[in-house]
């Protein structure tokens, strides 16, 4: 793998790019130039043009998708059309599910769901798992937070304001009394003290990936929460259900995106807790990091941007060197969590 397509030139897309140049031979590709001048060409083009993507996919080895969830579909499809690796970062089930089928014939490898949640929780929570002879729980809790929160919902939108509310509107695959369920967003909500700091946390779609089909079976319990600052949940529950204004999407996204704008300093909590059996001895595993902004290459990026740039360059990296399938479906909890960090974006979560 030598040339990789970034499509998608926003706060995350245009890390991916910088990362992946330091090795590979990166293109990015958005409707329009950057506002900041980037160590890579530029092409610029529309996704919704079909024959721009067929034309443009046979040029390159792989491509990763920055989009948002529901622009991934068609970029996926000229990727497999055009035999090459794909990436994306979505949370969306149904673009997970096509993918997936896509991946039965395709050439190379379709591997979405490369961010946070899902994406490096799952990574997590699988290793966690490999310590135990028998499995009773997992639990895994991701939060994207600004360090200094202000207003009553404490929160600021620093990634896709549609992925955000298509997490809360979605209903949510869990394992609950060790059978596989389907519950509602936004339900499930909990108390979390993290180093004196309350938060909340509560479910919502597609944290988990493909974790329940994996580990059915083997777990009593197994959930995904996001986690927010405390009030949060009830008034999202106001905006959606009361208002109703989960029925106007576009709407609710304009809103919130104008109330609420992305801060400089924020923060990414990754905990995942596991509990089984070792031997006949009842034990507890847990992990858990609190993520900052950092300086790459003299520019500041915020948490949310490197967390999850870097966990989809890291994938990157392994399938190019052979540590991952080749072709086919790549689940995020088959990847080796030591492997991830011995990449060297992996290496960013060390710090």
């Amino acid at each position: 793998m030598q040339k990789v397509l970034v499509i998608g030139m926003g706060k995350v897309g245009s890390l991916v790019g910088v990362l992946l140049s330091k090795r590979f031979d990166v293109t990015g590709f958005d409707k329009r130039q950057p506002a900041t001048p980037l160590p890579f060409e530029i092409v610029i083009g529309d996704v919704a043009n079909a024959q721009t993507l067929s034309t443009l996919m046979p040029r390159f080895d792989a491509v990763v998708s920055c989009m948002p969830y529901n622009l991934n579909l068609p970029i996926a499809r000229a990727a497999h059309a055009a035999g090459i690796h794909y990436f994306d970062l979505t949370e969306d089930v149904p673009t997970t599910t096509a993918i997936r089928e896509m991946a039965e014939t395709s050439a190379g490898v379709m591997a979405p769901q490369c961010g946070l949640a899902p994406g490096i929780i799952g990574i997590i929570g699988a290793d966690l798992a490999t310590r135990f002879t028998k499995l009773r729980d997992m639990e895994l809790r991701v939060g994207a937070l600004p360090r200094y929160p202000n207003g009553l919902l404490g929160y600021s939108f620093t990634w896709s304001p549609a992925g955000v509310i298509n997490e809360y509107i979605n209903d949510c695959e869990v394992i609950h009394n060790g059978q596989q369920k389907m519950v509602s967003a936004l339900d499930g909500i909990e108390v979390i003290n993290i180093e004196g700091q309350e938060f909340e946390a509560f479910s919502t779609s597609g944290g988990l990936g493909t974790m329940c089909e994996t580990f059915a079976g083997r777990v009593d319990t197994l959930n995904y929460k996001t986690i927010r600052y405390p009030g949060h949940c009830k008034l999202m529950k106001f905006l959606l259900y009361e208002l109703i204004l989960k029925e106007r999407r576009d709407q609710i996204e304009e809103i919130l995106t104008a109330a609420k704008p992305p801060v400089q300093e924020d923060v990414v909590y990754v905990y995942a807790v596991v509990e089984g059996w070792k031997g006949s001895e009842l034990a507890r595993e847990e992990f858990f990091e609190a993520y900052h902004p950092i300086v790459v290459d003299g520019q500041h990026w915020r948490a949310i941007s490197w967390t999850t740039a870097a966990s989809i360059a890291a994938v990157v990296e392994m399938v190019a060197d052979g540590t991952l399938a080749q072709k086919g479906f790549i689940k995020q909890e088959e990847i080796a969590f030591s492997d991830f960090l011995n990449t060297s974006n992996g290496q960013y979560f060390k710090q």
